[in-house]
């Protein structure tokens, strides 16, 4: 495929062009190593691969691509261990209102 192919697809009524690209000759460790952190975040290759772009370029990983808040703040903690809060107890409803 050359810089220009390109197909239009249609969400909600909005026409939007996507670019598609296929890299050839890839090194066998470099595809292994993207078929783990693939795996590590839970996406797919392509995924992985989409998001690595954006990182790179100055995108938003998480953004209107995905649009997974869980999987934004998960990508942020996980590199540290994670994060463990505690989750306060639950208190005794009020009454409810009388309209007399």
């Amino acid at each position: 495929m050359g810089g220009d192919d390109y197909f239009v697809a249609t969400f909600a009524g909005v026409a939007c062009a996507m670019t598609s690209i296929i890299i050839s000759n890839v090194d066998d460790d470099l595809e292994q190593r993207l078929k783990s952190r693939a795996a590590e975040h839970g996406r797919s290759i392509e995924a992985e691969a989409r998001a690595i772009l954006c990182l790179a370029l100055g995108g938003s990983e998480g953004g209107a691509t995905t649009g997974n808040l869980g999987d934004s703040i998960r990508a942020i903690v996980e590199p540290i261990g994670g994060i463990e809060l505690d989750i306060p107890p639950r208190k005794q409803m009020r009454e409810p209102p009388r309209f007399e």
